[in-house]
């Protein structure tokens, strides 16, 4: 008798254990990358509440120092989703079986190639043999950069020798003139105070004349393991939505972006102003038939030359959350 009581407590408390551990669903783990021009938005969401606001209450920030780490953080099952995953990045791990899904563009190619003002480099046509500073070995800028140096000039590799950093470390290397250009960030370029540079173009122009269209092309998107947009696409929304507002109010308060940035960041305050001038540019959400097409078009080109393997799954471009956001979004303008 005494037993069977004693099984049935144990039998209760397991169906509330049960119970509980399905209420208290395990937090949301958002991961960035915090050497780039993510780190804005991301500092942004974890000092507001727009996650909270848009209805996601228990969220985890996982921090990445490396431009491809939130890719592998999708392939390790360390993140659930994330706002800024290396397109080039995104492509190889779907490509490979990695199930995830792309849910959004959200870096514009806001790429400018820069050479010191002294320099007797003229255009992107008289880099051949020389070095030219960028994001590391299979980033998106390195890619697209290696793409446009081929159809529109080309230039195969072995050209040219790719000198890798993040944006700090490749303005240092132009100003000690340790590269003959660099592909930076409008906002770096803006930053640059040591050494005077021209323009040699930009990665948007470029691309531009090798697909000849007027789409913008991207570097980052919005990514999240296959499960949650299975599981909860509602969820995924309101991450969507959460950017979209995050990103609207720091268009409408460079001052406040600004402090944050030198609070979080460590950013110099003039950094940060000139970095919060530039928020427009820098940090989008957009997941229209032409991004996707655009997307695809990146893909088939990287696959094209060689610098990415495999072919995507059909499914890997999953604009139900972005429509469901959409209506969200709708509902909330006054």
């Amino acid at each position: 008798m005494h037993f069977h009581k004693h099984a049935s407590r144990l039998l209760c408390a397991a169906a509330f254990c049960l119970v509980s551990i399905a209420v208290q669903a395990a937090p949301l783990r958002i991961g960035y990358w915090t050497s780039g021009v993510s780190l804005g938005l991301g500092a942004v969401l974890e000092t507001g509440d727009f996650l909270k606001k848009a209805g996601i209450d228990d969220v985890r920030f996982v921090h990445f120092a490396e431009v491809n780490a939130p890719a592998s953080g999708l392939a390790a099952n360390v993140i659930d989703i994330s706002f800024s995953v290396a397109g080039a990045s995104a492509f190889s791990i779907a490509a490979s079986g990695v199930p995830i899904r792309i849910f959004g563009a959200t870096a514009p190619a806001d790429v400018t190639f820069v050479a010191p003002a002294t320099s007797p480099v003229t255009s992107l046509a008289a880099l051949r043999g020389k070095k030219i500073g960028m994001s590391p070995a299979g980033s998106s800028v390195a890619l697209m950069t290696a793409a446009v140096l081929r159809a529109n000039y080309g230039f195969t590799p072995a050209d040219y020798a790719l000198v890798p950093g993040n944006e700090a470390r490749l303005a240092q290397f132009l100003a000690q003139q340790q590269v003959d250009a660099a592909a930076l960030r409008s906002v770096t370029v803006a930053q640059l105070t040591e050494v005077k540079t021209k323009r040699l173009g930009t990665l948007a122009d470029e691309w531009r004349k090798l697909t000849h269209s007027n789409a913008m092309p991207y570097l980052g998107v919005g990514a999240a393991r296959s499960e949650l947009v299975q599981r909860d696409p509602q969820t995924v929304a309101k991450f969507i939505v959460a950017i979209h507002n995050a990103i609207a109010w720091g268009n409408a308060h460079p001052d406040q972006v600004a402090a944050i940035l030198q609070k979080v960041a460590n950013l110099p305050a003039n950094d940060a102003r000139i970095y919060a001038a530039h928020w427009a540019e820098l940090n989008t959400i957009s997941f229209e038939p032409a991004d996707i097409e655009t997307l695809k078009r990146e893909q088939q080109i990287f696959a094209a030359s060689g610098t990415i393997k495999g072919t995507l799954p059909q499914d890997v471009f999953d604009s139900g959350p972005y429509q469901l956001a959409a209506k969200i979004i709708a509902a909330q303008k006054p």
